[in-house]
């Protein structure tokens, strides 16, 4: 099931839309190619040196605000990347509060600056992705001895040399990994380049379903979209190629870098500079937003999409992990030759949601039309679609997508689980359902609950699969977002959007802690 929606848009090509493609040959796929390349190069290199450079000072160096930035600067991770888009766009676009205050200020001579730019579009991508480069490379800089860099040192290095040629290399497999996500992240986002306008293959896929009426068109330029995802896998393997990364046991980072007054000072401003665009001024915005609003806001058809988000978020986060845990299982229990048919179910992470969504629309498609309906009628019923526009299409994309996500924690829990533990038990006794809730349900209950927050958390702000899939009456607080920020109603946007931000802090939490029991 998980691979079926990648195997539905593949076959889609056997459908000839000559026409179709004639037509975006000759006016955009050119600057969809180009768009997406750009976007890709900018907000990997973009991630990359941010989130290696401040986790090299907070790491290494000691300066002013060290301690609370180390786990402060975590937080944008739970700002989604359409929230902070129309948040830079409310406050630097040509009606915003900034560049009218420019021009009164300044007069006619001041010239109105256009922030729907490219480079808008790649900085707010950054500022929302750098965390996962940020927190992987911190981990690496963290279990890095410092006696490894102060032999470095009395070989004649100093520390820039040290740590090019031997802390940066070291830490790589982490850097490439968090750029990696980061990267995926950015070919699947649909709500910043929608806010901003900016063409991209997720763009056209939603133009091409709901502009064309033409699902087998979007479904091509969806196979367009995963050979993008497919490079980059490609890429991020063939870049570690046979080389072995390890390190001693002994970790001891044991002191930090003393820098001068001036360089301490410019670490601080740098670190705070990137968090306070990144995470603080976007939320004192929203929440400005919000108090100009007042209790307007939070009106009975918000609390409907409340309602509806943290429904379908509970019941996506209780059908992934009770999928996820029975994957864990069968792989344990599976032999060796057929564990990576398992690792198959959680490739549906890689797929981004408008491409999972057209592979769902044309799975349930198939079924309805080949067995649901003939069922129907056998019983003398109206033969209609009962899976396509239902809930249970919405939350089978939700699994599909969200599966390895769940699966790291449920799979990493059942791992520390010695087998004497349930050998143990079932020598006492205790057998099939006994020993899954005596035994290794609790046991579990840790990882199972932080893969069900980390789940919910992703269900509540995934947009693409949700605007594409939902069924009528079940807009979420992210389709609300969309459709204010699609009429530019920045205001009537800022309560689900501070309420998913508010939401997306449980993990970021989880993580902080973790962070600092390590």
């Amino acid at each position: 099931m998980a691979l079926a929606p990648l195997l539905v848009i593949i076959w889609s090509w056997s459908s000839d839309q000559t026409e179709v493609w004639q037509h975006l040959i000759e006016t955009q796929l050119s600057t969809l190619l180009r768009n997406t390349l750009v976007l890709v190069i900018g907000v990997g290199s973009g991630v990359t040196l941010l989130g290696v450079s401040l986790a090299w000072l907070t790491v290494m160096c000691e300066f002013p605000g060290r301690r609370w930035l180390d786990w402060a600067l975590m937080l944008p991770m739970a700002m989604p990347a359409y929230v902070l888009a129309f948040v830079v766009l409310g406050i630097f676009d040509f009606a915003g509060p900034l560049q009218q205050g420019l021009h009164s200020w300044f007069g006619s001579d001041y010239r109105y600056i256009d922030i729907r730019h490219e480079a808008a579009v790649i900085a707010v991508l950054v500022l929302v992705f750098y965390p996962y480069v940020y927190m992987l490379a911190r981990s690496a800089f963290l279990a890095q001895s410092t006696d490894i860099m102060e032999a470095a040192r009395v070989l004649g290095a100093n520390r820039w040399r040290a740590f090019f040629r031997v802390a940066l290399p070291m830490a790589r497999p982490a850097i490439i990994a968090g750029t990696s996500l980061a990267i995926m992240e950015t070919l699947a986002d649909f709500g910043t380049v929608a806010v901003f306008n900016y063409d991209t293959f997720t763009t056209a896929i939603y133009k091409s379903w709901f502009g064309l009426f033409n699902l087998q068109a979007a479904a091509q330029l969806a196979s367009l979209l995963l050979l993008f995802v497919a490079l980059a896998l490609m890429a991020e393997k063939y870049s570690r190629g046979s080389r072995s990364y390890t390190q001693s046991d002994r970790k001891q980072h044991r002191f930090r870098h003393q820098l001068s007054p001036l360089q301490a000072f410019a670490a601080s401003a740098f670190c705070g500079l990137v968090l306070l665009l990144a995470f603080v001024l976007p939320v004192l915005q929203l929440l400005q937003w919000v108090l100009l609003e007042g209790l307007q806001a939070m009106d009975a058809r918000y609390l409907n999409l409340l309602w509806r988000t943290l429904l379908l978020g509970g019941a996506a986060a209780i059908l992934t992990v009770a999928l996820a845990l029975l994957l864990a299982f069968g792989r344990r229990r599976a032999k060796t030759r057929l564990r990576t048919f398992y690792d198959l179910g959680t490739l549906g992470y890689a797929l981004p949601g408008s491409v999972l969504a057209v592979g769902i629309m044309l799975s349930f498609t198939f079924v309805d039309n080949q067995f649901v309906a003939p069922l129907l009628e056998l019983f003398g019923l109206q033969a209609k679609p009962l899976l396509l526009g239902s809930v249970f299409a919405l939350l089978a994309a939700y699994w599909v997508r969200f599966l390895a996500v769940a699966n790291g924690p449920v799979d990493s829990s059942l791992q520390r689980i010695r087998p004497s533990i349930p050998e143990a038990a079932r020598s006492l006794g205790s057998h099939s359902w006994p020993l899954l809730w005596q035994i290794y349900l609790p046991i579990l209950r840790p990882g199972l609950l932080t893969a069900m927050v980390l789940v919910f958390v992703d269900v509540m702000k995934e947009m693409p699969a949700t605007l594409l899939l939902r069924p009528y009456g079940w807009d979420t607080l992210a389709v609300r977002i969309y459709e204010m920020t699609s009429e530019g109603e920045w205001e009537r946007a800022a309560l689900p959007a501070l309420t998913l931000i508010l939401v997306g802090l449980l993990p970021v939490i989880q993580a902080v802690r973790q962070s600092a029991s390590r």
